[in-house]
């Protein structure tokens, strides 16, 4: 479609009136879930939220925030802000995370990408070294995209690669790990019969070595650049199957926390540090757990362990791991290419929009919700708003955040009748969540409530409509649990604390004065997702979304 004209133009919607003001408001990490005491938006005083819910029926209900419903290869995948608000803003579902690696490889894309041919500038003199979990789990990476990055990097001109590889036993069975890197080992003798030195140069597991997240803890990064840029470990071994073997031997031991270990030669040496001249490819694709390895290895200005050494090397993410800090900046995999999404048809159909968040969220607002896009389509129609968040501390200690900053700036743009849509992000229940401090979760998610209490009075004020929903699930859950949903508890008889995302549904609540009576949410989409969102308020500005378009949530009836 065309940047301008008739392409970009909505039909009117036969039954629903243009020119009300409409608010949409995500609420990042707010699924749900059965109350309970780990339940923190359950336990947190919440009355907006609760009304709506309360309210009737046919003005909420919930939609799927996880796996196919937001483009990721299965059910057992978690959603995430990037994607959610891909989804959000989209009104389709894109490939995203490992089925986006599976189509680049099966079709070879990947290999004439701008990320592997920056790899691919060291193939000649230097060394190729691929860091990731080894396992069939899924969630984090795949044992036959490796194999299948192997094969590929060897077939274009790697002559020399090496393997830091992690151990699972998190997302496939505790012990499964000897089993895969029997399969790598067997692949790698296949590639020297080839004439490729191809060797497993160090390991560990994945919850000791390297695959720390969210900031938790630096050591674990630590022990992992030892090892794989170092060449230094505890223990040393000539084969990786016997390494780990040996390893689970030991007290206590098990796949997730074994100890970190380096290949060596005869004479001792260890097989494979990463040196100057070398490339590196971290080859998980879902980005949470590779991060912190990848500020390390990106990073000048790095200060959260000494590096001791820091090689000049090309280095690439399977995907991009950080799409605010440009991080990694190469990668081999690129986002789905989004075209047409709902905010620049609004836009270019004169709907005068207005984005605000924090920092931390600022990005889903604007760039994730416009297909991975910068900047604005019409300046003279749009407005984005960025509320620097706290710096300098964790957010579990301000666990209001900027709610009400956010909720005041949204406020008066309503009032100001400049806008025909506000969209916001209010990040407190993901962001705090994610601390795993429950008290301070259950006090970020009244705050949340707070600050939509404001945005609903002055759509209330201006005779205008409301869209209520999130982009997955998180503070709804904040403990680990068994197969039988029982809270798991650690060896000390202390809650396991969950601070992830869940796979849990989110709430859609739609309401406001400008609401006709004859609108209520559809009964014949029960599987309904976030994909489904951007036809429905493009209704409610009155527009038909396009036919390719994931079908609207609501229905109008006569009465």
């Amino acid at each position: 479609m065309g940047s301008s004209g008739d392409a970009w133009k909505l039909k009117d919607h036969p039954k629903l009136p243009k020119g009300k003001t409409v608010a949409v408001i995500v609420l990042d990490g707010w699924g749900e879930a059965k109350p309970n005491e780990y339940n923190a938006i359950s336990v947190a005083e919440t009355p907006v939220m609760d009304s709506l819910k309360q309210g009737a029926p046919e003005h909420w209900r919930l939609i799927k925030a996880h796996g196919n419903a937001v483009g990721l290869p299965t059910e057992d995948d978690m959603g995430n802000s990037e994607v959610g608000h891909n989804a959000l803003g989209a009104g389709r579902i894109f490939a995203q995370g490992a089925k986006l690696v599976d189509l680049a490889l099966a079709s070879g894309k990947i290999y004439d990408g701008e990320g592997f041919k920056y790899v691919q500038e060291c193939f000649e003199k230097g060394t190729l070294h691929l860091i990731g979990l080894v396992s069939d789990g899924g969630v984090h990476s795949r044992l036959d995209q490796l194999l299948l990055l192997l094969k590929g990097a060897a077939e274009h001109g790697a002559k020399r690669i090496r393997v830091h590889a992690l151990t699972d036993g998190r997302d496939v069975l505790d012990g499964s790990s000897v089993g895969f890197m029997e399969t790598l080992e067997n692949d790698l003798a296949k590639l020297r019969e080839q004439g490729v030195d191809a060797r497993v140069a160090s390991g560990g597991g994945r919850m000791y070595v390297t695959m720390d997240r969210y900031e938790n803890d630096w050591d674990v990064v630590k022990r992992g650049w030892d090892a794989q840029v170092l060449g230094e470990a505890p223990h040393h071994f000539k084969d990786p199957v016997e390494a780990i073997k040996k390893l689970r031997q030991e007290p206590n031991a098990s796949d997730q926390y074994l100890a970190p270990f380096v290949i060596v030669d005869d004479n001792g040496k260890p097989v494979g540090p990463i040196l100057d001249g070398d490339a590196v490819v971290t080859f998980n694709f879902r980005a949470d757990r590779m991060v912190m390895l990848a500020k390390a290895l990106e990073y000048e200005d790095f200060d959260k362990f000494d590096r001791v050494r820091v090689p000049k090397i090309h280095y690439a993410g399977m995907l991009q791991y950080d799409g605010e800090l440009k991080l990694p900046n190469k990668y081999l995999v690129s986002p789905p290419e989004i075209d047409r999404t709902s905010g620049e048809y609004l836009v270019r159909n004169g709907v005068r929009t207005f984005a605000c968040s924090e920092t931390v969220k600022f990005g889903h607002v604007t760039f994730f919700w416009n297909g991975n896009r910068s900047g604005y389509f019409d300046e003279k129609l749009e407005e984005y708003v960025e509320i620097p968040s706290d710096s300098g501390i964790t957010f579990n200690v301000k666990p209001k955040m900027k709610a009400l900053e956010i909720a005041e700036r949204t406020r008066d743009a309503i009032l100001s009748h400049k806008f025909d849509q506000v969209r916001l992000n209010i990040p407190n229940s993901d962001m705090v969540g994610h601390t795993g401090d429950i008290k301070a979760t259950i006090e970020a998610c009244k705050a949340a409530d707070d600050g939509v209490k404001m945005i609903l009075e002055a759509i209330e004020q201006v005779g205008g409509i409301f869209l209520v929903t999130a982009d997955h699930g998180n503070a709804e859950d904040m403990v680990k649990r068994n197969k039988k949903g029982e809270p798991l508890l650690d060896k000390n008889g202390n809650i396991q604390i969950l601070t992830s995302h869940t796979l849990e549904p989110v709430p859609i609540a739609i309401g406001g004065p400008g609401l006709l009576p004859g609108v209520r949410f559809r009964t014949d989409l029960p599987t309904g997702g976030l994909a489904n969102v951007a036809a429905t308020f493009m209704n409610l500005h009155g527009f038909e979304a396009p036919s390719d378009y994931e079908p609207t949530l609501i229905e109008v009836v006569d009465n």
